[in-house]
């Protein structure tokens, strides 16, 4: 029974990670195409392994996220004419952590490089691989929610997943 239990538990966290929720889903596409512009960069250092990789994909997504969190809040002040307070920043913070959230499991497939579970260049295959997963997910919430014909549904997934592609294919290029 406590098997069953805590694997619903990580089958809801694993969906909230890919999925996320409607107000989050453009954190979730912004972040996750920061975390493949880091990883195709990254990787083509030849002077950089796993766990630096790692590092570096996490540290700068947190400065990216905290930096959008700032702007944001900076500018709903202006908008608002309030100043800013506590509430309103926490609030972005937790609205806009799909961010933060994007960089997760590729920093887990990472992780476990550093491990020794695969190769360097295999865990950042790997990460950009699930990268990518994520983005045609959320092409496909797009599509469902708004109903689109399959054709049209079809399209909106291609055009999220050429995001994607135009980092893999930066790093296919960077590489040779």
């Amino acid at each position: 029974m406590a098997r069953a239990v805590d694997s619903n538990r990580s089958g809801r966290l694993l969906r909230w990670i890919f999925y996320g929720t409607r107000e989050r889903i453009a954190g979730t596409i912004y972040g996750t195409i920061l975390v493949m512009a880091v990883l195709a960069a990254g990787a083509e250092s030849r002077t950089i392994d796993a766990w630096e990789l790692d590092v570096l994909m996490a540290s700068t997504v947190l400065v990216l996220w905290a930096a959008h969190v700032y702007a944001h809040a900076i500018a709903e002040s202006l908008t608002s004419g309030e100043r800013l307070n506590r509430k309103t920043v926490t609030g972005l913070a937790a609205r806009e952590s799909s961010i933060v959230l994007a960089g997760v499991v590729p920093g887990l497939v990472l992780l476990l490089g550093v491990l020794g579970a695969y190769d360097d260049s295999t865990a950042v295959s790997i990460a950009l691989g699930l990268c990518m997963l994520t983005l045609g997910i959320q092409g496909v919430r797009y599509a469902r929610m708004a109903r689109l014909r399959p054709l049209a549904a079809a399209l909106f997934v291609m055009l999220n997943l050429a995001l994607g592609l135009v980092i893999v294919s930066l790093k296919a290029t960077l590489g040779s």
